[in-house]
């Protein structure tokens, strides 16, 4: 059970520490949801967003994170 406890306290930290990263991304000004590229549906009663080119910037900077820290990691 140990391990599971340290596990799920690993996973909270890192949602908490998520949910900080995209509150101060906010505060910044950055226009994440809004790029061009984000594609906005609006129907009479619905309104869907599709941010492609939010997904793909998020997707390839946390793939360089994810990268260097495991590089500093092996050593």
């Amino acid at each position: 059970m140990n391990g599971l406890g340290r596990i799920l306290m690993i996973i909270g930290g890192a949602v908490f520490l998520i949910g900080a990263l995209v509150w101060i991304i906010s505060k910044a000004g950055l226009p994440l949801g809004r790029l061009p590229g984000d594609a906005v549906w609006e129907g009479k009663n619905v309104k869907v967003y599709v941010p492609f080119a939010t997904m793909i910037l998020v997707s390839v900077v946390l793939t360089v994170l994810l990268n260097v820290i495991a590089r500093f990691g092996k050593k």
